[in-house]
């Protein structure tokens, strides 16, 4: 194979897996696409939220190449399209041999609210089963086709558009009648250029954004974005690993799929991560593996906020076995602060920071960037004086505990030697409270 037609395949490879993750009616079920042990890409079905995974067809390499699957609501169908928008169905869990040739003209399609019914981006939607399909006005739509999805809610949906020669603005349109008239929800200042995708949540009005960003210096982020009032506010919830997603049928719940095929085939790693917090945090799931681990970069680091000089100690949490090199920017300017595992680092000045890992064995290389990681805040103007002892009286009469008096104070961080003590009025210590414990204390009107 020469150099042009190998780039070709993996560029259609990796288009192929770019829609490759759908949820399924019942909880716990989700369809990806993934590479076997021989195969570039097959489909696979799991009912237990990706814990495991059974192939249901793995002659895609040689009969249909899917970029975009989605399942319906109703059990077993599932819809595929192709990279020459060919458009298939499957009555039978997406299993080879199943799939029936539907129609052309299809790329990104959307499905799951209502049984039988798919749309196609925001042109059209079908009503049953794909066989034929509606045509919709969208009204007031403009610019230029980012991503879309629909709501959990009858007739609503959204669609984000960038506009030509505005490289620094998105727009969120979102339609309450099924496409027929769109209007501007929200405006967000990103760069148009980047890749976005959107996925709706488990309730209405439940959306999340997730923006793929490469930057100048070869650097690429992946960002996670939450929305619950259709679009109107977004929330960061976190930095992926993976761009493929999709909102599962539970509060809360998020899918991302991460494939890794490295070394010609020789390590194939395919993860879920399955997440009932927005995407905050997440349990992973590996139901197909082929080989050494995969290459990955990822690190974890403490503090994330604190004062200036601010000490940060960044823990490696990279996959692969091996790995040769660390490369760590702590702030983002392309200059390499450190090349060991598990650094240290001190920040002089206050503001917020990002932080790239890159890591290297072999060809491989992969990493990693956290936009505006580290907070570093102005310092105590205490600078770690010990202070001299103070007495304060207060007073509260007749009862201090009708209902309650609540006295409230600060200290700087790690005053491990402060504490407070509480005295009746014969004198008699009742209470020493120890601040750098920080949680309420109690005193019962006994004592």
């Amino acid at each position: 194979m020469n150099r042009i037609s190998l780039i070709l395949f993996l560029n259609i490879f990796l288009i192929s897996l770019m829609f490759s993750l759908t949820r399924g009616p019942d909880l716990g079920e989700i369809y990806f696409l993934a590479p076997t042990v021989t195969q570039p890409a097959a489909i696979y079905r799991s009912t237990d939220f990706g814990q495991t995974a059974t192939c249901m067809d793995s002659t895609l390499n040689t009969n249909i190449l899917f970029m975009n699957i989605v399942a319906d609501l109703a059990q077993g169908v599932l819809y595929g399209t192709t990279l020459q928008q060919n458009f298939y169905i499957s009555y039978d869990y997406g299993l080879e041999g199943s799939w029936i040739f539907r129609g052309t003209n299809i790329s990104i399609m959307h499905s799951g609210r209502d049984e039988g019914h798919l749309y196609d981006k925001i042109s059209r939607h079908s009503e049953d089963y794909g066989n034929t399909f509606i045509n919709h006005s969208y009204n007031g739509y403009f610019g230029s086709y980012k991503a879309s999805e629909i709501d959990n809610e009858n007739n609503v949906g959204y669609t984000l558009v960038s506009e030509y020669g505005n490289t620094d603005t998105l727009w969120l349109l979102i339609s309450y009648n099924n496409f027929e008239n769109l209007e501007i929800q929200h405006t967000l200042n990103w760069n148009s250029i980047f890749s976005y995708s959107l996925t709706r949540g488990s309730d209405n009005g439940e959306l999340y954004l997730k923006k793929s960003a490469h930057y100048g210096d070869g650097s690429m982020i992946r960002e996670l974005w939450f929305s619950d009032d259709y679009g109107e506010n977004w929330i960061f919830k976190n930095h992926l690993l993976s761009s493929t997603i999709v909102g599962g049928r539970q509060s809360g719940e998020l899918f991302v799929l991460a494939n890794y095929a490295q070394l010609m085939g020789e390590i194939k790693h395919t993860y879920i991560y399955h997440s009932l917090d927005y995407g905050e945090t997440f349990e992973i799931y590996h139901p197909f593996s082929h080989g050494p681990d995969p290459y990955y970069a990822n690190f974890e680091a403490t503090p994330l906020e604190g004062s200036a000089p601010l000490t940060v100690q960044f823990t490696d949490l990279s996959s692969g076995d091996n790995i040769q090199t660390w490369e760590w920017d702590f702030n983002l300017d392309g200059t390499i602060d450190s090349y060991e595992q598990n650094p240290e680092y001190t920040y002089q000045d206050t503001g917020y920071y990002s932080i790239k890992l890159k890591i290297s064995f072999d060809v491989i290389e992969d990493e990693i960037v956290r936009k505006y990681y580290i907070h570093v805040t102005e310092g105590n103007p205490a600078n770690n004086n010990v202070v001299q002892n103070a007495d304060i009286q207060l007073s509260n009469y007749p009862n201090p505990f009708n209902p309650s008096t609540e006295i409230s104070f600060q200290t700087k961080e790690f005053s491990g030697e402060a504490q407070i003590e509480i005295y009746n009025l014969k004198g008699q210590i009742v209470k020493v409270i120890f601040p750098s414990s920080c949680h309420p204390e109690f005193i019962e009107g006994r004592e």
